[in-house]
């Protein structure tokens, strides 16, 4: 899991990250945390696990460290944070030397994580384990929150 690593030192990373914890520090609503990107991952892995998935561990967890890194952007400019996030990931998996099929399926997941429709298993992996991350039971905000109620976890999730 060395790549997972050098994504997570990354300087253009690191930078976005700490952009996205300031703008996000007093929201009240679920925010987009090293906790949230994890957890998405190891959702992610079981399910893939559980369901025989022919996709690594290692390209789940590099797809969900990226998949909401462009929130900072969205917040600044207004760009979608799956468009913003999908060229940030694509600069850093570039820099850092991933095959072409692994930095366009990466891409493609990060695209596609707000919408279930038309994606690879990755894609689908990851739009998952992001709804599945989020404890709406939980959260006081809840009643506040513009998620639809069917994307709304109401109950735990496994």
């Amino acid at each position: 899991m060395d790549r997972v690593n050098q994504i997570w030192n990354h300087p253009l990373y690191q930078k976005e990250l700490g952009k996205l914890q300031i703008l996000e520090k007093h929201r009240k609503f679920c925010r987009h945390t090293p906790e949230h990107f994890l957890d998405v991952a190891r959702l992610a892995y079981i399910e893939a696990l559980e369901q025989a998935y022919p996709v690594s561990k290692e390209m789940i967890y590099c797809t969900a460290l990226l998949h909401d890194i462009g929130r900072a952007r969205q917040y600044e400019d207004g760009t979608p944070h799956d468009e913003a996030g999908a060229l940030i990931a694509e600069q850093i998996l570039n820099e850092l030397g991933f095959y072409r099929d692994e930095i366009m399926a990466i891409v493609s997941a990060i695209r596609g994580h707000r919408a279930q429709s038309d994606q690879s298993i990755l894609g689908k992996l990851i739009y998952t384990a992001d709804k599945k991350s989020r404890n709406c039971f939980f959260c006081k905000a809840e009643p506040e929150c513009y998620w639809s109620p069917q994307k709304k976890n109401m109950t735990i999730q496994y």
